[in-house]
């Protein structure tokens, strides 16, 4: 019972790092290489970063895949009854995996309004 737990624990978790990891890739041919600009990184490394383009949509998809997955589980976690001590008692990771979530949703947006919002402002 434990290691089911414990597993419960972690899955959205894991899920939280798999959708920040899948919306940096769906972000890395359109927003990436402007976000690294205005931090000031520049290179000739960064227009590789268009290369990925085309993988896009299955970028978002798993990214997609992934915050479906973790904010069913965290949703699932909070009906769960914890008894005073136990590890879920803790809220400190929730709020980060529910921030992580957050995050990642905003950036696989951003990544997705790009494509539609992009040719508006370059025709103008």
């Amino acid at each position: 019972m434990a290691i089911k737990d414990q597993n419960f624990e972690r899955g959205p978790a894991m899920l939280a790092i798999g959708g920040l990891v899948g919306a940096l890739a769906a972000a890395s041919c359109c927003i990436m290489p402007l976000v690294l600009f205005g931090l000031g990184v520049s290179g000739a490394w960064i227009g590789n970063l268009t290369g990925l383009a085309p993988y896009q949509p299955i970028f978002v998809t798993a990214s997609l895949a992934c915050l479906g997955a973790g904010a069913w589980l965290i949703r699932q976690e909070s009906k769960r009854p914890c008894a005073e001590g136990e590890a879920c008692a803790r809220p400190v990771p929730n709020r980060l995996v529910k921030a992580a979530l957050i995050v990642a949703t905003l950036l696989v947006v951003a990544a997705i309004g790009l494509d539609f919002l992009g040719p508006l402002f370059l025709n103008s």
